[in-house]
């Protein structure tokens, strides 16, 4: 599948994937200053952003599309850089092309199958706009709020709400497919394969997206792994402390 990507700055290459329900926007203030030093591509993934829809949807094909990418920019090597379902991606990528990875980050994400359903809210909510109906944003947000309290999230959310050619609303991203595979999203590596490179995992101080007991299983695929937490922030680290994270991935990525 050919991603929609966007290029900035010059330097070595590093390969930027946002999370779940998002596009390679969430990830703006970091990719800007980390273009700085690097030459970065910030992807969307399949069935988001501006990349094309399918109805596949799993952790293979997702990293089968980043090479692609690499093959497409004939690009050897580069470095690797996800957040969330995105740390997943380029997780899989590391594990299963060893070869095309320069240094690998992940942001707030442990290489586990995750068995809490965290997103139910955010589908109901996002199944529960009418998008024939909708004659504004702040429509697709009332509808949002019904399921979702937080402010933040449904901001987020509608990012992905855009106006066709014939003035009518619809979402960026493949609402079906990622539901239709989302226990898929919250999948494991599957291998036994290992990525002897070297990583950084970024955790949110504040969140419980890595823990104490994923430390075994993290080591096992990654074992020359470190650890860094980012103090006072949640699962978006990157939106809270941009600066702070931009500063410790350069750190890393040219170490």
């Amino acid at each position: 599948m050919k991603l929609y990507a966007r290029q900035q700055g010059k330097g070595e290459h590093l390969i930027s994937v946002h999370g779940l329900f998002g596009s390679q926007e969430n990830l703006g203030a970091i990719n800007r200053q980390l273009a700085q030093k690097f030459r970065v591509h910030g992807l969307d993934a399949r069935n988001h952003g501006r990349s094309p829809h399918d109805d596949a949807m799993n952790y293979s094909v997702m990293a089968a599309d980043i090479i692609e990418y690499l093959d497409d920019q004939q690009i050897e090597k580069a470095h690797l850089l996800g957040h969330s379902m995105g740390g997943k991606v380029v997780m899989e990528v590391a594990l299963t092309y060893s070869e095309r990875v320069n240094k690998l980050a992940v942001m707030d994400i442990a290489p586990v199958q995750y068995k809490v359903r965290r997103h139910d809210d955010v589908f109901a909510g996002l199944f529960a706009v009418d998008l024939e109906a909708i004659r504004k944003r702040a429509d697709a947000d009332h509808a949002l709020r019904q399921h979702i309290e937080e402010p933040a999230v449904r901001s987020f959310l509608l990012k992905n709400l855009y106006r066709n050619g014939e003035g009518r609303y619809r979402w960026r991203m493949n609402l079906e497919a990622i539901h239709h595979h989302y226990l898929e999203i919250l999948a494991g590596h599957s291998g036994e394969e290992a990525f002897e490179g070297d990583v950084l995992f970024l955790k949110g101080g504040n969140s419980d997206y890595i823990l104490a007991k994923h430390q075994e299983e993290v080591l096992k695929r990654f074992p020359k792994a470190t650890m860094r937490e980012i103090a006072g922030t949640g699962h978006w680290l990157h939106a809270e402390k941009p600066e702070l994270v931009a500063r410790t991935l350069q750190r890393f990525l040219e170490s």
